[in-house]
């Protein structure tokens, strides 16, 4: 693991410290935290395009009205032709817009497996004791943990896939409580991004971990969610709902 299991060491400090509200100098100089985890997930193979970023008051940069998706939405509507690994591109985004989020898109490279946080420690626990190979997870400070795997491209049984657009909710919500699977038409933000009310998206494992198959976690990540999504229920009198 790139730092022990729900703590910060290395790379992770200048993270933690970064998404405790250090704002980039004005100059757009970049300490080499923020910049070398972007080019680290883009040297793993993560497609990234510039993000929103927070602006104060909660509200978004992009300055819509009532934005539903604060800080976590691509600045480009070509947000898919344009997310790229080119370190070059990437060294310049970063330089010249110093506060933006990044997204990395998925179904090129990888998918991401996003499931309730608890669910997802769980799980995580579970697979590592098992010996499993677990790729990078990211922890979102909103309450969601994020698996990134291989992606499984375009398959002919459709029923079995959804895109997770920010406002769709897949068919089989009730066969997976909690669980969203980011695959063609989709996309995560990427450490190390800032959500408005001093929360932020950072590694727990990095993307130095090679990208899993996604059907070797599936069956972990779903009994994890279902039994949360079950104790939920008893104690509130309602399923976890899926959400973005």
């Amino acid at each position: 693991m790139s730092a022990e299991f729900g703590g910060r060491t290395g790379r992770q400090g200048k993270l933690s410290q970064w998404l405790r509200g250090r704002r980039p100098k004005e100059d757009g100089a970049d300490d080499g935290g923020r910049e070398a985890l972007l080019l680290a997930a883009a040297g793993a193979g993560l497609p990234l395009a510039p993000a929103a970023h927070p602006a104060p008051g909660y509200r978004c940069s992009c300055d819509r009205v009532g934005c539903p998706t604060p800080a976590r939405h691509p600045v480009s509507f070509a947000w898919q032709t344009q997310s790229t690994t080119d370190r070059a591109q990437i060294e310049r985004w970063a330089r010249h817009q110093p506060q933006a989020n990044f997204i990395t898109a998925t179904g090129m490279v990888h998918d991401v497996l996003d499931v309730p946080l608890e669910a997802g420690r769980e799980a995580l626990a579970r697979l590592l004791g098992a010996d499993v190979e677990v790729g990078p997870v990211a922890e979102s400070d909103d309450g969601r943990l994020l698996f990134f795997t291989l992606t499984r491209g375009t398959p002919q049984d459709e029923d079995e896939w959804w895109p997770c657009e920010l406002d769709c909710h897949p068919e089989t919500m009730d066969e997976h409580p909690g669980l969203r699977w980011h695959c063609r038409g989709s996309y995560v933000l990427v450490p190390p991004a800032r959500l408005p009310g001093d929360q932020g998206v950072h590694w727990v494992r990095g993307p130095e971990h090679p990208l899993p198959d996604p059907l070797t976690l599936l069956e972990t990540l779903t009994d994890a969610c279902a039994r949360h999504a079950g104790e939920g229920a008893d104690h509130a009198g309602t399923a976890w709902p899926l959400r973005h």
